[in-house]
């Protein structure tokens, strides 16, 4: 059963999107190098940084016990899935600028097949240890990170039978792959501790 949900979680990982940073850290001779953009104002350079937006957000109001144990679930669950959904994203992006460069479709395929491969070495493992829970979650938060659900995302790269197997046996189990998630009503409480968790505020 578990292995249903890492096979899904790492299709899944081929797809997401990432925007670009503004600041990237790079690591030379053991010290931290901060690159920056700049702009030229009458012959002057001046680096700049656009910060990143930080919402200031109330604590969560727990109408009963059972809501604050299923936001403590939901706590530990994110806090797992969110940088593999994360992952996904950046991998992604990384993906598409390679596709991008390529023209013909066999070698496209070739390429889709290799990325699949080094994905398997890279993130099998660790996804082995996701729980139903974490899996379900993972699916969820994927549709934040790229906008899209999980469903599409497989059929988009793997194919239409890819993704209506895989669905067919997350329905098995209790999970729908075409979930998609809204932050702002189903997946409020999701939202608010994703906002939190950002702010180093838990």
């Amino acid at each position: 059963m578990r292995r249903y949900m890492v096979l899904t979680a790492l299709l899944l990982v081929l797809a997401a999107s990432v925007s670009a940073q503004n600041v990237r850290t790079e690591e030379m001779a053991g010290n931290e190098v901060y690159l920056l953009e700049s702009k030229v104002v009458q012959g002057d350079t001046i680096p700049h940084i656009v910060l990143r937006e930080v919402k200031v957000v109330p604590d969560w109001k727990f109408r009963n016990k059972r809501e604050r144990k299923t936001y403590n679930r939901f706590v530990k669950n994110i806090k797992v899935a969110l940088p593999y959904a994360r992952a996904a994203a950046h991998k992604l992006n990384s993906i598409n600028a390679e596709l991008g460069q390529i023209e013909r479709e066999k070698e496209r395929k070739e390429f889709l097949k290799e990325a699949e491969k080094e994905l398997f070495n890279e993130f099998e493992k660790p996804l082995r240890k996701l729980t139903f829970s974490q899996g379900r979650m993972l699916i969820k938060l994927i549709d934040r990170e790229t906008g899209d659900t999980s469903y599409n995302l497989i059929k988009e790269y793997k194919g239409g039978f890819s993704a209506f197997f895989w669905q067919s046996v997350a329905r098995l189990f209790g999970s729908n792959l075409k979930d998609e998630y809204d932050g702002e009503r189903e997946d409020r409480m999701i939202e608010h501790i994703i906002i939190m968790i950002d702010n180093g505020m838990l």
